[in-house]
């Protein structure tokens, strides 16, 4: 991994895990004040891991680097042309942290994977493409990158994990064409999508953010019982 990730805990012993990604060109640090916002309060315990991306030439920047999850070669409206090697070394960081989550004592049936525009693509790859059962998805703002691959590597074990996706319908980085694409390739597939849109750009807000919790706490309710 390329660096230790960001590590907060709502309860001693969390019961459960949240790895969050980042979007392009920002940090670990960047979902770090939704916590609160989540109204989690009395809810199970929560280890949320914030990963930091590397750094790496980004093409559609003019090769600047920052932090990256892979390189984005062309943006367009509706697609977008990858680095896919990129992608999966990306997925390759994740399946790491959750092994490290299992091995710390949460299983992966009690382990969420959650991602922004960029980190939401990787979330959704690592994900539905995970071998064993995991507690649910958050695809927030975000695409899929590689269909193709997304479609041919998807594990049946993960093929009824609860998955939240949002949108912002005036977003003008990741078009909201981009985000219901993504919906429509799984749709296809048979996953149950709860899907959501908010006025609003690239980004979060508070409506979104208390629903995620509203569903997160819903999806572990279920599964500690």
């Amino acid at each position: 991994m390329p660096s230790q990730p960001i590590e907060i805990e709502t309860t001693a012993a969390p019961r459960f895990a949240v790895i969050w990604l980042h979007g392009l060109g920002a940090d670990g640090s960047d979902f770090v004040p939704i916590i609160d916002e989540l109204g989690l309060s009395g809810a199970e315990g929560i280890r949320f891991i914030f990963p930091h991306a590397p750094y790496r030439a980004v093409t559609c920047n003019g090769g600047y680097e920052m932090r990256a999850w892979y390189d984005i070669i062309s943006l367009e409206p509706t697609n977008r042309e990858i680095d896919v090697a990129g992608l999966l070394e990306s997925r390759a960081t994740v399946r790491q942290l959750i092994a490290r989550e299992v091995e710390r004592g949460i299983p992966a049936k009690r382990i969420f994977l959650a991602g922004f525009s960029q980190g939401g693509a990787v979330a959704y790859l690592s994900a539905l493409t995970h071998d064993t059962r995991l507690a649910g998805l958050i695809a927030l703002s975000t695409y899929i990158p590689a269909p193709e691959l997304q479609i041919e590597e998807a594990s049946s074990a993960n093929r009824q994990l609860p998955i939240y996706a949002a949108h912002g319908i005036h977003d003008d980085v990741v078009s909201l064409e981009l985000g219901k694409k993504a919906k429509a390739l799984l749709d296809s597939s048979g996953y149950q999508i709860t899907w959501e849109t908010y006025p609003m750009p690239h980004s979060v807000c508070l409506e979104e953010i208390q629903a995620i919790g509203a569903w997160l706490q819903a999806q572990m309710r279920a599964k500690a019982q």
